[in-house]
């Protein structure tokens, strides 16, 4: 059970870029009187006539890229400009910082799902995000629940994860929980009856011919945990029903990640056997690991950047 990431706000946000350029497509609503403009690279100024509003999201592809288009789950890293239609106020930017980096699925707001989907790598393009697909009312940020909203984003990568761990299965080793894999490629972990290590194991079940795990990158991963004395999961990203991100190697995740997984490489699928010092050696928020629990996960990584 990683600790999450990525900060709501960031989560909410891809869309592109700067630049004077002319539309290649116009979506014939008011987002066509948006004025954009500014230097390749820099955070662009938005004009319009406020209020903004739009009964339907809708995009506006400003430069059309030629990559990788955006689709469900793929990491897309990118730079945006997130503005409330009905003031103009800033509500966030990654212009002052790095470019963002997130899985593209439902869970973002349905505005920026519906306006990205589709949308190749390399672009810029603006998106008007309607109220209904929207923040909803934000009072922390002055947002209403009929407040318009204009996303400008800048899309630099797009890659798509793999589906599930690849490369060559590792003997097992004696005395380890051993896996069971379903048709899609989700673990059914067995602990066996005996003590658990008291040093954390980090052991490849499946080693993959990607690149190496670096400390700093963010991975996209499939993953269930279980308790050791029990068997019991608490937690399954195949459950859930699609992959999850996290950064790797910088304290974003328990130690046992961070220690087990780092010079692991793209691929691969790790059984990690996480003793409590290593885990959550007071118990997990949630309650679903208690103080002094060992626990067990299989990790399948399927993206490093």
């Amino acid at each position: 059970m990683p600790r999450p990431l990525i900060a709501a706000l960031v989560a909410l946000a891809l869309v592109a870029g700067c630049g004077d350029d002319e539309p290649t497509g116009t979506s014939g609503t008011p987002l066509d009187d948006v004025e954009v403009s500014g230097d390749d690279g820099e955070q662009p100024t938005l004009e319009f006539d406020q209020p903004f509003e739009l009964e339907e999201t809708a995009t506006r592809v400003l430069d059309e890229g030629d990559g990788e288009e955006i689709a469900p789950n793929a990491v897309v890293t990118f730079d945006f400009l997130f503005v409330n239609g009905r003031n103009g106020k800033e509500l966030g930017t990654s212009y002052d910082t790095e470019p963002a980096q997130l899985v593209f699925e439902e869970s973002l707001m349905a505005g920026v799902y519906e306006g990205l989907d589709g949308v190749p790598e390399g672009s810029q393009v603006l998106v008007g995000i309607a109220p209904d697909d929207g923040l909803g009312a934000d009072p922390t940020q002055d947002v209403l629940e009929t407040d318009s909203l204009l996303l400008y984003a800048e899309i630099h990568e797009v890659r798509t994860p793999l589906e599930r761990a690849e490369g060559e299965a590792v003997e097992p080793v004696e005395g380890l929980p051993t896996v069971e894999l379903a048709d899609d490629g989700a673990p059914t972990i067995t602990v066996p009856d005996a003590d658990p290590p008291t040093e954390l194991v980090a052991q490849p079940l499946i080693e993959g011919e990607g690149p190496e795990v670096a400390s700093g990158q963010s991975i996209t991963v499939h993953y269930t945990g279980v308790l050791w004395d029990t068997g019991e999961v608490f937690d399954s990203s195949w459950e859930k029903g699609s992959p999850a991100t996290f950064d790797i190697g910088t304290g974003a995740v328990i130690p046992g990640w961070d220690e087990g997984l780092v010079g692991q490489t793209v691929g691969s699928q790790v059984l990690l056997v996480v003793p409590p010092d290593k885990g959550y050696p007071e118990g997990s928020p949630d309650g679903s690991i208690k103080a002094g629990d060992t626990i067990v996960f299989v990790v399948d990584i399927l993206d490093a950047a």
